[in-house]
């Protein structure tokens, strides 16, 4: 899982490269429309941040059921070494995804401070 949201995070990772080549200097304004492009560059980022939130949550909601299982389980079988190994291990990867929202929110973040930014400096440069 971490390998595919490193694969998403993508674009959040480059987003200045993204917003240096998508958004046209002073002298290209003519050539090509800023806000379209804008438009573009933030439906590309809604749609990544849904999709890996989403995944995420997935992700954490069947590790969830996991873990709820091997606790009942476990209720029953005290003596189970390998079921606590097990029940452990899947905590241990419930914390990691649970770990890796927060870590999604401060990406999010970063890429929207970053958008934003430049499309203020785009449209209303008299603000900075």
């Amino acid at each position: 899982m971490q390998e595919l949201l490193r694969v998403m995070r993508t674009i959040d990772d480059r987003i200045v490269h993204e917003l240096n080549t998508t958004i046209p200097t002073a002298s290209f304004v003519g050539k090509v429309d800023p806000g379209q492009t804008c438009k573009e560059l933030y439906e590309s980022l809604m749609d990544a941040h849904t999709s890996r939130e989403r995944i995420i949550k997935n992700c954490i909601s069947q590790t969830s059921a996991v873990v709820k299982t091997l606790k009942e389980e476990r209720e029953k079988a005290h003596e189970d070494v390998a079921l606590l190994k097990q029940l452990r291990k899947e905590q241990t990867k419930l914390k990691l995804m649970q770990s890796e929202l927060s870590v999604e929110e401060v990406v999010n973040d970063r890429s929207w401070k970053v958008l934003s930014h430049c499309t203020v400096m785009m449209f209303c440069p008299n603000r900075l």
